[in-house]
């Protein structure tokens, strides 16, 4: 349900500019004809932040995430997770951590890094 995203050279490039927002945006990269979420936030202290749309409790559920505000909601259990929290807490039912660089004005994920969250999907 969410758009897609492709690679060139092993990498997902997405415009910095995307997030200037403070909206989550969810992203749907497929592998082999499986999806693999995630969502990218511009939290308020400026941090460009990206995990799966899944965690490790209740990722079996495959409901993700929604956003209220400055934190991002379970929307299996109901858990609230600060949104500058995304990429520095992680295990449970915080939303797992997905490496991403800035360079420049593009955000980049390695589609390694992607590929890393498969099980959850």
């Amino acid at each position: 349900p969410y758009p897609l995203v492709e690679a060139a050279d092993g990498l997902v490039r997405l415009p910095l500019s995307t997030f200037d927002d403070h909206k989550a945006h969810h992203f749907t990269y497929m592998n082999e004809g499986r999806p693999i979420e995630f969502f990218v936030l511009k939290s308020n202290d400026g941090v460009v932040r990206a995990a799966f749309n899944a965690c490790d409790v209740c990722f079996g559920s495959k409901k993700g995430y929604t956003q209220d505000g400055d934190v991002m909601i379970c929307n299996n259990c109901g858990r609230r997770f600060p949104a500058d929290q995304i990429n520095v807490v992680h295990g449970g039912c915080n939303p797992s951590p997905l490496v991403r660089e800035v360079e420049g004005d593009t955000l980049i994920i390695q589609v390694e890094d992607l590929l890393a969250g498969q099980g959850y999907f």
